[in-house]
């Protein structure tokens, strides 16, 4: 078994790792996370990673049923499969719910349905095969939750102090995911505002040791220049919009932010992240090329001379096979439109912006993890793309009608949609992959499995439930006026006093607010009011940071993202650099100059124990979201059975405290004995507060 700096389990060696066992539990487990996630990304609007929850669950089963001789690539490969129907099912309920939004579909069409699941999961995982070396291997993308995955799968497999002590933090983070999401004995985020010279100011923090756990993995550089793009967005742009255009007049002071933000704000992020991503492609066109070049010049030789863990599915087959995907897209195009030209544009159109947005994707999802991955803005600026094509040979070319350019909007949006919500998973369990010491290409079989069963999977369940509850308001509604007109018919519920005593209540009816925003969307472009000013404004944002030499896709993602949930993650980047610097601290007694080599390696020990607690965190909330969903889908509401009710932000923010005050203890224990952690503090701040001063100073003139 390798070290630190070395895959888990040694390219020389060879472990089983795709059994029979591993595909009928991953097919299993992947079935109850697609069903799952699709729920909650429908009730509450996002989804979380099944990475780290499968592979608790892949342990325990395997365990617990005494297999003998369970491997950790056994229990990766089961992960793998598991969290792919996942992500399948975020880029589906962001998008297909939008055709009954749009009218286009009054019922879930569950062939169309897997159609675009399978062309647009199988693109994804076809694409970032072949950006797999690029992203993890030479550019080394920290992949937060990959990283914390490996930690779970090790902890795991070891078993001792480390087990022990990630047991103990999943625990913990279970513990508060279940009494806040759960039981919502506190509030999941604190929130206010003020008003303040004319406009108004935001500020708030979603309460989540899983964010705090990401910050802490990716460190305070990554962390603050996320913060920095939430400030931007939340502190400047929605109170200069607010004091320009006037607020929307809800009678609450956040309400009216977030529908600022959600309406205008938003859009400035999808812009800043569309030009981000062409800016982050084009830096790194020489690396894909070589990369490219590599692996193609690799797959048509014999590549037994490889070490086990760099073997890929042979990139020229990928390539062949993606082709031929791209052909099935064209013949799916001209089925659904009745237009070759169209078709063609459309599937020619969808090579190209899937490749980009799945590039786009595995890169953000090593900066965030892809529980925190902005697939929605992803899906709208590929909409936006697919608008001005669809416009341009639908409209003014062939003259088609409106309902079958929005048919041709959203198909294309679909699929493209679908392959950028795959590809962020696929590249975060990849990287799992490549530290535990998993073969590629039998880690991207059991990709593909997972896609597969996840896109059988979401049609059947995304039917199930409109039927029974409805997905969106706006759709359930025109259900019911079908219903009175007799032009429906169906499983309906009973309410009492209604005319027929057949229509839904649509106070119950699944929010799905992307699928509301994006069927929103598509029907302003083709009615001529489309929000490309604050597009074009977050271009324009872009370019001034490439100027200014910044991370542009991670200040792109915080204007994208609600500060709140920035909060959380740049505290666990304040936490990690004191936590790391302190080190250095009690060994070398200075900051100053270069780091001992005494001082580096109690840094790492620092480092991983923060990583390993980190991850027990993340396992323990995701794990609670799974369940509640569950829970949700049995009609039963853990709240209501407890009867108590929810404590105000103060007692929220104290109880979220103690958890963090806990993770900052379980972290500090690996650090070297020394000084007090708050006198170290002071030292770090003071330093970090001179070289800040240092930094605006101007140069000075010998």
């Amino acid at each position: 078994m390798g070290d630190d700096d070395s895959p888990w389990v040694l390219p020389e060696e060879d472990v089983a790792e795709l059994t029979v066992r591993v595909v009928v539990i991953g097919v299993l487990l992947g079935a109850v996370m697609t069903a799952a996630n699709a729920y909650l990304g429908l009730y509450v609007g996002m989804t979380v990673s099944a990475s780290i929850p499968a592979a608790v669950m892949s342990m325990l089963i395997l365990r617990g049923f005494k297999f003998k001789d369970v491997t950790i690539l056994e229990n990766n490969s089961v992960q793998t499969m598991a969290s792919a129907g996942e992500s399948l099912a975020a880029g589906i309920i962001f998008t297909v719910p939008a055709l009954l939004v749009l009218g286009i579909w009054t019922e879930i069409m569950w062939l169309e349905t897997l159609i675009i699941a399978v062309l647009g999961g199988l693109l994804g995982t076809m694409f970032t095969i072949a950006l797999r070396r690029l992203f993890i291997v030479e550019e080394a993308l920290p992949y937060p939750e990959g990283v914390a995955c490996r930690e779970v799968l090790v902890a795991g497999e070891k078993g001792g102090t480390g087990l022990i002590a990630i047991m103990y933090a999943l625990g913990i983070g279970a513990i508060y995911g279940w009494f806040v999401k759960g039981f919502r004995v506190t509030h999941q985020h604190v929130e206010g505002g003020i008003h303040f010279l004319g406009t108004r100011l935001y500020g708030g923090a979603e309460l989540s040791l899983a964010l705090l756990s990401v910050g802490f993995i990716v460190g305070l550089r990554i962390a603050s220049f996320i913060f920095l793009g939430g400030v931007l967005g939340f502190g400047i742009l929605v109170p200069l919009y607010g004091l320009i255009n006037g607020w929307p007049g809800s009678g609450d002071i956040v309400d009216d932010f977030y529908l600022v933000w959600s309406s205008q704000i938003r859009y400035v992020g999808v812009g800043a992240m569309v030009v981000g991503g062409i800016y982050t492609l084009w830096t790194m066109k020489d690396t894909i090329f070589v990369g490219l070049s590599k692996a193609l010049n690799t797959s048509r030789s014999d590549n037994s001379e490889l070490l086990r863990t760099e073997k890929d599915l042979p990139l020229d087959k990928v390539m062949m096979f993606s082709g031929v995907l791209v052909v099935l897209t064209f013949l799916f195009y001209w089925y659904a439109t009745g237009s070759l030209l169209l078709a063609l544009a459309g599937a020619l159109f969808l090579a190209v912006v899937s490749f980009f947005f799945a590039a786009v994707a595995g890169y953000i999802a090593g900066v965030v993890g892809s529980s925190n991955s902005p697939v929605s803005g992803m899906t709208i600026a590929t909409l936006l793309f697919t608008i001005g094509l669809v416009w341009i040979v639908g409209d003014l070319m062939l003259g088609m009608q409106t309902r079958d350019l929005m048919i041709a909007t959203m198909f294309i949006a679909a699929i493209v949609a679908t392959s950028a919500a795959i590809a962020g998973d696929v590249m975060q369990d990849l990287k799992t992959g490549h530290m535990v010491g998993a073969t590629p290409y039998r880690q991207q079989i059991a990709e593909i499995i997972g896609v597969l069963v996840g896109a059988i999977v979401i049609g059947p369940v995304l039917s199930l439930l409109h039927n029974a509850f409805q997905i969106t308001k706006t759709a359930c509604l025109a259900t019911n006026q079908r219903i009175l007109e007799g032009g429906d018919s169906g499983r309906f519920t009973s309410i009492e006093g209604s005319p027929n005593n057949s229509l839904y209540n649509c106070d119950d009816a699944l929010l799905a607010p992307q699928a509301e925003l994006i069927g929103a969307i598509v029907q302003g472009a083709f009615g001529g009011d489309l929000n490309l000013q604050m597009v074009i404004l977050g271009a324009v944002i872009a370019v001034i940071l490439i100027r200014l030499k910044m991370p542009v896709m991670s200040v792109a993602i915080g204007i994208y993202l609600p500060l709140a949930l920035s909060v959380p993650i740049m505290l666990g980047g304040v936490i990690s650099h004191i936590l790391l610097n302190g080190a250095i601290l009690r060994v070398d007694g200075t900051l100053e100059g270069e780091a001992s080599s005494e001082a580096k390696k109690a840094v790492a020990e620092v480092q991983d124990r923060g990583v390993l607690i980190g991850a027990g965190f993340i396992a323990g909330e995701s794990l609670m979201g799974v369940l509640l969903a569950i829970f949700i889908v049995a009609d039963i509401d853990p709240a209501k059975a407890l009867g108590i009710g929810t404590l105000g932000d103060s007692l929220s923010l104290l109880f979220y405290g103690w958890f963090v005050a806990v993770f900052i203890t379980l972290a500090a224990q690996a650090m070297p004995k020394g000084s007090h952690l708050i006198t170290d503090t002071t030292v770090i701040i003071a330093k970090a507060g001179k070289d800040l001063i240092k930094s605006l100073q101007p140069p000075s003139r010998k």
